[in-house]
């Protein structure tokens, strides 16, 4: 205990770190308050106990209670999602835009641009369907295409404006933003779940010992997706000695370790986005809304809907960390240190056999992903409610032990390199391991 105070004292005494927490607080707080501000023309009173479940439900999930609470904020974050996996996957396809990839900084600020553009259109087309979908004519305090256009626009600058927040935070808090704020949206509604299961249980249902087996079984599931997250595989490299004078430089044995699920919480995040397509399509076409194809995607527990998002996961997964990682960048990197895989010849051979590597890995890693996000699905099967299976594995403790341990490794990043302790005296949180140094240097923990 003593220590975890010491290390909240090194923490406030860091002026930069200090600022960049504040500010991210102080970012989510104003996040938190927009969800609660109605749009224009909207009874509170009629939407403050509306109810969402399946995919409305998750998504309201990821908005923080504002989607059900015809919230400024209520399209959240995902509208950006989807035009980021447009851009992404226009980078593979379109040489305009596999150029940019290629131009560093000014390429990456025009790939914003287009994110932007694209996002404006995406949200646009979902403020709509929202408005004429889910806000009842009891909710409404005035009717006719005014209501339905001002709204859109209010809805438009909203998630513009949560975009905003999140580079915000990116850039001047602590962590990435856009995952903050899906994270602050998920915890937002934890209390509430939890709060629901537990009454249920008592009041008959199962009774308390069935609810301790619930936690028991998630905190499971917890720490075993945590060893997942942080799983690595080693890659020894040896760098060539050098003797320069009377010292000797490299000739010693560092090691690249490649992360098990390279991508983090971004597969899952992009396939959510996808399968939000069919409740959209439904709700902007309701002469469709019957077809058995659009109402089994749109079911939360349907097999057909969670073995489309298995796949989703598994292949967002292959395509993020090919995007991410890059084999032949790692091996000329290791040429120019003098550095080589001993067994491996330097250049092609070292990309193709690090590019096997990742590959062997990301398979277990995706596949994991994927069970884990269906579970909710299990869990709700076997008794659990609707709410508490959503934190029940799934989306949300993904993207939470990920969010977490991501935000951890940047707030211990900043200790180390100031010369404190971490947040840990054993063990290490992700990414807090020795890095294969450049020839004439020494390793040093990130």
């Amino acid at each position: 205990m003593k220590k975890f105070f010491t290390t909240l004292s090194n923490i406030w005494k860091i002026e930069d770190l200090r600022v960049r927490i504040i500010n991210t607080l102080l970012f989510l707080l104003i996040y938190r308050v927009g969800s609660y501000v109605v749009l224009p023309g909207v009874n509170y009173a009629s939407v403050a106990d509306q109810k969402s479940e399946g995919l409305v439900g998750l998504l309201n999930m990821f908005a923080g209670g504002s989607f059900s609470r015809s919230s400024i904020f209520a399209l959240g974050v995902m509208p950006y999602i989807s035009a980021s996996i447009v851009v992404q996957l226009l980078g593979i396809a379109v040489p305009y835009f596999t150029k940019l990839q290629k131009e560093g900084e000014s390429g990456r600020n025009k790939l914003n641009q287009w994110t932007r553009y694209l996002t404006i259109g995406i949200t646009a087309v979902q403020a709509i369907a929202y408005v004429g979908s889910q806000i009842t004519p009891e909710a409404r305090l005035f009717t006719g295409p005014v209501f339905t256009i001002l709204n859109t626009f209010v809805l438009t600058a909203g998630t513009l404006f949560v975009m905003w927040l999140g580079e915000k935070i990116t850039d001047k808090g602590i962590g990435n933003g856009i995952s903050l704020i899906i994270m602050v949206g998920i915890i937002a509604q934890l209390p509430g779940a939890f709060l629901t299961e537990f009454q249920s249980r008592t009041s008959g249902a199962g009774g308390l010992v069935t609810f301790v087996v619930e936690i028991v079984a998630l905190i499971g599931v917890v720490m075993f997706t945590i060893l997942i997250v942080q799983g690595t595989r080693k890659i020894a490299v040896q760098y060539a000695k050098r003797i320069v004078g009377n010292k000797q430089y490299g000739g010693v044995r560092q090691y690249i370790p490649l992360k098990v699920n390279a991508a983090g919480v971004m597969p899952i995040i992009f396939a959510q986005a996808l399968m939000f397509i069919p409740t959209t399509i439904q709700q902007f076409f309701p002469n469709v809304s019957s077809s058995g194809i659009l109402i089994a995607l749109s079911n939360y527990n349907s097999w057909q809907h969670n073995l489309l998002f298995a796949i989703l996961i598994i292949l967002f997964t292959y395509f993020y960390t090919a995007i991410t990682v890059n084999p032949n960048q790692m091996a000329d990197d290791m040429k120019k240190n003098s550095g080589f895989i001993p067994g491996i010849k330097p250049g092609a051979a070292t990309a193709s056999f690090i590019d096997g590597v990742i590959s062997k890995i990301t398979l277990p890693g995706s596949i994991f992903l994927a069970i884990v996000a269906i579970i909710p699905a299990i869990a709700s099967l076997v008794g659990v409610s609707p709410i508490f299976a959503r934190f029940f594995g799934g989306t949300s403790l993904i993207i939470l032990v990920g969010v977490v341990l991501d935000t951890l490794q940047q707030i211990e990043s900043h200790l180390l390199m100031r010369h404190y302790d971490g947040l840990m005296k054993t063990g290490r949180i992700k990414g807090r391991t020795a890095m294969p140094a450049a020839a004439g240097t020494t390793p040093t923990a990130i």
